[in-house]
């Protein structure tokens, strides 16, 4: 990678994407308003990045495709423009140097923003790799789904399954080999998901194994695998990776998440690991919110992951610019 590419490293690219279709329960349209309202913009800031704000994608201009849509994916039309708009949105920001951070919106998004950084990052000669902190697997695919939400096939559709192979219309698909794919959080799964994940071998950190072992041996597990296949990383969170206590602003529940110190502990270290190129948060469902208590959450972990320490640590991270 070139000398100036890693300087426009210190550059953050921010773009927000208000899909909710995807989902059970509407509300994560104004998810990426609320995360600005939080001061995401100007935590970022105080941090020495360069932000850039492009504002809300709009798939106002965006045509319908004629292919048949499949069967058990709700809203697939819609979602499709979404994606077909986002892919090539994210592609050209991960061109321009920047750091991409999109504000979610449901999970569905990702099917279009890392499927762009992942073909990005395979022309220039490096493998993007996906750690992903959710609740659910969302592995599911049309044939498998129970409920037909497609928020829950993103994993799946980014780790090359059947069943939604006209997504994308004619922009290219990149899809991330499920060896570089790390499921960290997971306490709700279906069991045809469960039945995929094994037979694709795909990493799993459940909450079992994070009682266990502990948030920091498992972070570091993934870190050593990007850093031992020269890899980048692109970190997706689901704020329903938290504990419904710390995090009540999602639509999709469930107890026993992470607290809040995990949380922390995993977004210090990834910064640590000065392996993070790109990033999502998705789910904020401020009608379901608190006070603005998840979108804070979110907030403080973003800025977390891009260097903010309580004190001054003898790590890395005190080595190199933000955003190196």
């Amino acid at each position: 990678m070139s000398e100036s590419f890693q300087a426009d490293l210190r550059r953050i690219a921010v773009l927000g994407v208000p899909v909710e279709i995807g989902a059970s329960q509407r509300g994560t349209i104004m998810g990426p308003a609320a995360l600005r309202t939080a001061g995401l913009l100007n935590l970022l800031g105080t941090l020495g990045f360069d932000v850039t704000d492009h504002g809300d994608l709009s798939i106002s201009n965006m045509r319908d495709l004629a292919d048949a849509p499949p069967e058990n994916a709700r809203h697939y039309r819609e979602i499709q423009r979404w994606t077909r708009a986002l892919t090539k949105q994210a592609y050209e920001l991960a061109r321009s140097g920047a750091v991409p951070i999109f504000l979610g919106g449901d999970h569905t998004l990702s099917m279009g923003s890392v499927n762009g950084l992942a073909r990005h990052w395979r022309e220039v000669g490096r493998e993007l790799f996906v750690i992903w902190f959710d609740a659910h697997a969302d592995y599911n695919t049309p044939a498998t789904t129970l409920t037909g939400n497609m928020h829950g096939m993103s994993a799946a559709f980014l780790c090359g399954e059947p069943g939604l192979e006209g997504l994308l219309g004619g922009e290219p698909r990149a899809s991330i080999d499920p060896d570089r794919f790390e499921l960290f959080g997971v306490r709700s799964m279906d069991q045809p998901e469960k039945d995929l994940l094994r037979a694709r071998r795909i990493s799993l950190a459940d909450m079992r194994e994070i009682d266990e072992f502990g948030v920091g041996v498992l972070i570091r597990r993934v870190i050593d695998k990007v850093k031992a296949q020269n890899g980048v990383l692109h970190v997706s969170f689901d704020l329903d990776f938290l504990d419904p206590q710390v995090a009540p602003g999602v639509g999709t529940t469930v107890p026993g998440g992470a607290t809040y110190r995990e949380a922390h502990l995993a977004m210090e270290m990834l910064h640590d690991s000065r392996l993070v190129r790109s990033a999502d948060i998705v789910e904020l469902n401020p009608f379901l919110d608190e006070r603005g208590r998840t979108a804070r959450t979110g907030v403080e972990l973003i800025g977390s992951l891009f260097g903010q320490q309580i004190t001054d640590r003898p790590t890395p991270s005190n080595a190199i610019e933000p955003g190196e």
